[in-house]
């Protein structure tokens, strides 16, 4: 995939999990189920196509200390939360119910170090990651402060609810498209 591509994809894929999750909701309950699967797999896709994006951003930034090591930390933090959707899939597979779900996930969540690294401080690095990149993109004249401050917002907005995941995924999506049209006309320069 072309990486324009994926600066849109990511957020729109996010938006797909996060409009997924309120409709599987909707019975009191989320998963398993098809809803609960289809969702987690669309978020495991737009956690798959961040990693090249981070690193897009890492080179737009000039290859710097600071972009390198934040797409080092988001990096990390992608592979966190992409441990953490794969095993709400399986459990969702294994489970017949949600009571069964939490069952399973209280097992996998009693491992030493799995809450601590795939459910809590791993993903946030995600996150971390992905607004410092922007921060040092905007200090480098390549974003604009609007476009960061979009993307500060995506990735505070969800501590405070996770309802509010379809907000910020178009958020994300109004952050990133810069650099979607900066690598298009990139690509149409080349051509």
């Amino acid at each position: 995939m072309n990486i324009r591509h994926a600066f849109v994809a990511a957020p729109v894929l996010s938006l797909a999990y996060a409009l997924i999750r309120i409709i599987d909701g909707f019975d009191g309950s989320r998963g398993p189920g098809l809803a609960w699967t289809s969702g987690h797999l669309a978020f495991l896709t737009a956690l798959a196509l961040f990693v090249p994006i981070m690193w897009e951003m890492r080179r737009l930034a000039g290859r710097t200390a600071a972009a390198t090591i934040a797409a080092v930390v988001g990096t990390a933090g992608a592979v966190a939360a992409i441990a953490q959707f794969t095993i709400d899939i399986v459990v969702g597979f294994m489970a017949a119910d949600h009571e069964a779900m939490r069952v399973l996930s209280d097992k996998v969540s009693s491992v030493p170090g799995v809450p601590l690294v795939v459910y809590q401080v791993g993903p946030m690095l995600f996150y971390i990651g992905l607004f410092a990149l922007a921060a040092v993109l905007a200090a480098k004249g390549v974003l604009k402060v609007w476009a960061v401050l979009l993307i500060l917002a995506a990735v505070v907005l969800p501590a405070a609810s996770l309802d509010l995941l379809p907000i910020s995924s178009l958020l994300l999506l109004g952050g990133l498209l810069p650099l979607a049209l900066r690598s298009a006309r990139a690509t149409a320069a080349l051509q």
